[in-house]
């Protein structure tokens, strides 16, 4: 499965700057930060997301050519 707690704690950061708080400090407005974070960690998420199923994709399709037990060798 891919590491999705640190995009969704990223999320929930800025989704609390961005609804709940309504702050500006020295002309940044702390809804704006929390705008830009929410959406990094929905672009972070997808990514994780799309990672983990190409390395499932990617493991499931293994093929060997040779076997797995060999023939005994009779003397």
């Amino acid at each position: 499965m891919a590491d999705a707690g640190p995009p969704i704690f990223l999320a929930a950061i800025g989704l609390v700057l961005w609804l709940a708080v309504n702050v500006t400090l020295a002309g940044i407005s702390i809804q704006t930060i929390g705008l830009i974070l929410f959406l990094a960690a929905i672009v972070w998420l997808a990514f994780e997301l799309m990672q983990a199923r190409t390395l499932r994709t990617r493991r499931a399709t293994v093929v060997r050519d040779e076997p797995v037990v060999r023939e005994r060798e009779v003397y």
